[in-house]
């Protein structure tokens, strides 16, 4: 069974739940699935469900990962204000800290993402309970 079979299995959001999809327009997720799912290859923790804004794109394109731009050769169309993304959690943590850190989807966001930022630091930025 491959990684990503095992991972789907088990999906668990941060609320102890079945892990609900983020995005699938445009396509997100570690795996392309669709989930903020994570496993073994993720080394990027690719596990916080958000919903970019503006702010938030200037400030990761600013740190050097352009989310914004295009890239037809990856199949990227770019992010615009208002898309739900699978984002690294050390970037969303990173972006909190410095006040541009973007809302979140609590029921499609990884369990996972606990082990680096608290469920109540989450829930300042929750679009589902806000």
């Amino acid at each position: 069974m491959s990684d990503h079979q095992i991972v789907m299995d088990e999906s668990l959001n941060v609320l102890g739940e079945k892990l609900k999809p983020c995005s699938t327009s445009p396509i997100t997720g570690f795996f392309r699935d669709g989930c903020c799912n994570t496993g073994a290859t993720d080394t990027g923790k690719h596990t916080v469900c958000v919903q970019v804004t503006k702010e938030f794109l200037a400030f990761s394109k600013y740190l050097g990962n352009d989310l914004s731009t295009p890239r037809p050769e990856y199949g990227f169309a770019g992010l615009k204000d208002g898309d739900r993304w699978c984002l690294c959690v050390d970037r969303w943590l990173q972006a909190h800290e410095e006040h541009a850190a973007p809302y979140i989807i609590l029921e499609s966001t990884h369990l996972n993402a606990l082990d680096t930022v608290p469920l109540k630091v989450f829930m300042q930025k929750a679009l589902d309970i806000n």
